[in-house]
C-alpha cells in the first residue's frame, strides 16, 4: 500500500485532476447543516469534512423512482427502458456507505441478478474519506471503523491540515498518475471514539433476536412511532420498492415504474383485497430491526446495518436503533441469569 500526503490547499487541484478523467460525484453543503452527494462542477465546492449526507450514494445505483418499461396496448408490445452505467468517481465517501454498497451488491446479485442496479454499478470508483464519529454514529459496533478503506480504490484519512492518501487498487494508481504529492510513511492516525455502541457482536445478536420476538420493546417503541417510514428512506441498505403501471390519457400507451417503498409503511404489507398482514407498528418495528440484524445476517454472518445513524438522526420521534438493540441485549441477559 502506497501513501502520500495531500495538503488541504491542494484539494481543489486534486478534484480537478480527477474530473479530467471521469465524472466526479462528491459531498456538497446543502443549506447550513446538511450535505448531499452531487456531480461536481466546481472543485472548491467539494466538502470532505462532514458528519453524514442526507441520502447515501445508494440513490445513484437505485434511484428513488425509475421507469422500467413502456408499453403500447393497441399493439400489445413493450420496450424496456435502457439503463447506463454510472461510470463515475465517488469522492469523499464514508466507510459505512461504501460498506452499504457492498451489502446492496449482495442483495442484487444473489438469486436472480437485478440488471438495472448492476448496470449502474459498472465503472464506479470509490475514494473514501475518514470521519469523526458524532453522537449518532455507531459503525464501530458493526466492525466498520472511520478509517476503514475496505472497498475503496483510494482512501483519505484526515491528518493536520491535509490528508494521508492511500492507494489500494490498480484503478487508484491510475487515478493519481500525473498528480504530484510527497510520500508519507508515518502511517495514518485514528479518527476518534464512538459515543454510541451496540454491546455484543453479530454472532450473539442472532441468538438474542431469536429469543426477542415477543419482547415488550416492540410495543413500547410503537407508542412513540408515527409510521412515517423516514428510517427506511434514509437507510443506505434498504432496497425495497413498489412497482406501478400508468396509462396516458388516450388509454393506449403507458409505462411501468418502480419507486422506493418501506416496511414501516402500512401499505407496504397490503395485498389484494385490502388485507394488511403487518398491521401494527410494533410488528413493523420488529421486522425492520430483524431485517438489519437477523434475517439476512443468518445467511451472511454480517449485520445489514452499517451504523451510519441516519435512521435515529432523522426520526421525528427520536427512536434510537441502538437503544432498541441494547434493550434486547439487556433483557436477554437478565432472562438468562434470572432464577428459576
Amino acid at each position: 500500500m502506497v501513501q502520500f500526503y495531500l495538503d488541504a490547499e491542494r484539494l481543489p487541484a486534486f478534484v480537478a485532476h480527477l474530473m479530467a478523467q471521469k465524472t466526479v460525484i462528491a459531498p456538497h453543503a446543502k443549506g447550513q447543516k446538511s450535505f448531499t452527494f452531487e456531480t461536481v462542477a466546481e472543485p472548491d465546492q467539494v466538502v470532505l469534512d462532514y458528519p453524514r449526507v442526507m441520502q447515501s450514494i445508494r440513490k445513484f445505483f437505485l434511484p428513488p423512482k425509475e421507469e422500467l418499461l413502456t408499453f403500447d396496448l393497441t399493439e400489445n408490445s413493450y420496450e424496456t427502458t435502457e439503463v447506463e452505467p454510472i461510470d463515475a468517481i465517488f469522492l469523499g465517501v464514508h466507510s459505512y456507505d461504501v460498506a452499504a454498497v457492498g451489502r446492496l451488491d449482495y442483495n442484487f446479485s444473489v438469486g436472480s441478478p437485478e440488471k438495472n442496479y448492476l448496470t449502474r454499478r459498472q465503472g464506479a470508483v470509490f475514494v473514501g474519506v475518514s470521519f469523526v464519529p458524532d453522537s449518532y454514529h455507531f459503525s464501530g459496533s458493526v466492525n466498520i471503523r472511520p478509517e476503514d478503506p475496505t472497498g475503496c480504490d483510494i482512501f483519505l484519512t484526515k491528518l493536520f491540515e491535509g490528508y494521508v492518501l492511500e492507494v489500494h487498487t490498480p484503478t487508484g494508481e491510475e487515478l493519481i498518475k500525473g498528480f504530484d504529492m510527497p510520500a508519507h510513511d508515518a502511517g495514518r492516525p485514528a479518527t476518534g471514539h464512538f459515543q454510541q455502541h451496540i454491546y455484543v457482536p453479530q454472532t450473539r445478536l442472532s441468538e438474542i433476536m431469536e429469543q426477542s420476538y415477543d419482547n415488550d420493546v416492540w410495543a413500547e417503541t410503537a407508542e412513540q412511532c408515527v409510521g412515517c417510514g423516514t428510517c427506511n428512506l434514509v437507510c443506505p441498505t434498504c432496497y425495497c420498492f413498489n412497482v406501478d403501471e400508468a396509462v396516458d390519457v388516450t388509454v393506449t400507451k403507458g409505462h411501468r415504474e418502480r419507486h422506493w417503498d418501506g416496511c414501516m409503511l402500512r401499505k407496504f404489507s397490503e395485498v389484494a383485497g385490502g388485507e394488511v398482514f403487518r398491521e401494527s407498528l410494533a410488528g413493523r418495528q420488529r421486522h425492520r430491526i430483524f431485517r438489519k440484524f437477523k434475517y439476512i445476517s443468518d445467511t451472511t454472518g454480517q449485520p445489514w446495518c452499517v451504523g451510519c445513524g441516519r435512521c435515529t438522526a432523522a426520526c421525528p420521534a427520536h427512536i434510537s436503533i441502538v437503544g432498541i438493540v441494547n434493550r434486547l441485549i439487556s433483557d436477554h441477559a437478565q432472562a438468562v441469569v434470572a432464577p428459576i
